[in-house]
């Protein structure tokens, strides 16, 4: 039998900053956001409720869609997979980073925890610019669009 393997990630979670959007070199667009995923529980020692953050560098290939809906604080559910790359900082030294390169992001509610502008979730993947269905719908006027970074991109560059 062959040898399977899994590399599946699946986020609900608020952003950290507004997304940021790269082109590369030929014109593809990359978005990029990092979303931050809690979990709670309480301590048996002292019966204080604990919390731990963790915050996810995210990578939407073609996202171009969905950047200027990605904003600070906004709720999104991410799926994709782990990519760990590595690369030498200014001191020379080896520096690995792992990153969740995005199939698909829905937007689950605006700032405020509610929905977007309009109701219910938006969709967007990586095989089509936005799904539609029962339960999404396409986005009415975007906010202000973020201007892309100054200069290419190159492939070998991205995800951060």
């Amino acid at each position: 039998m062959a040898s399977r393997s899994v590399n599946k990630v699946i986020l609900i979670g608020h952003l950290g900053r507004d997304a940021e959007m790269a082109y590369t070199a030929s014109q593809v667009a990359i978005v990029k956001f990092s979303v931050a995923t809690s979990m709670r529980w309480k301590d048996k020692q002292t019966g204080d409720w604990k919390e731990e953050t963790n915050w996810s560098n995210v990578v939407f290939w073609r996202g171009e869609n969905v950047a200027p809906y990605l904003l600070k604080g906004t709720q999104v559910y991410v799926e994709g997979r782990l990519h760990t790359r590595s690369y030498d900082d200014k001191d020379g030294k080896k520096v690995w980073a792992t990153d969740v390169v995005a199939e698909e992001v829905i937007l689950l509610g605006g700032r405020g925890g509610g929905a977007p502008s309009g109701g219910g979730p938006d969709e967007y993947s990586q095989q089509e610019p936005m799904k539609s269905g029962p339960r999404s719908r396409a986005p009415q006027a975007p906010p202000s669009q973020p201007a892309p970074m100054s200069g290419g991109v190159d492939e070998d560059d991205v995800p951060f």
